[in-house]
């Protein structure tokens, strides 16, 4: 899956969990700034990840590192692509 499938993909889930329009949504939008996400939206938005992607249970190590939705896409890609 490229970086830009997995942008769109994140762009729609986003979107649809914090009820925003998906063209608001950039690479560099922030969750808590720009999104408006708090720590309930946040978790909500890490298990629709978990279960779009297929992914096992994101680590909360990991998890603090995820401030943009470019980090979001940056860490997926590394973990669909290994």
């Amino acid at each position: 899956m490229t970086p830009e499938e997995i942008f769109n993909t994140m762009q729609s889930l986003i979107a649809e969990q914090f009820a925003l329009n998906a063209e608001e949504i950039t690479m560099s939008s922030s969750f808590t700034d720009d999104l408006g996400a708090d720590s309930v939206d946040l978790v909500e938005l890490v298990m629709a990840m978990e279960e779009e992607f297929d992914l096992d249970e994101i680590q909360e190590d990991d998890l603090a590192q995820l401030k943009t939705v470019g980090d979001c896409v940056k860490f997926l890609s590394g973990k669909l692509n290994q």
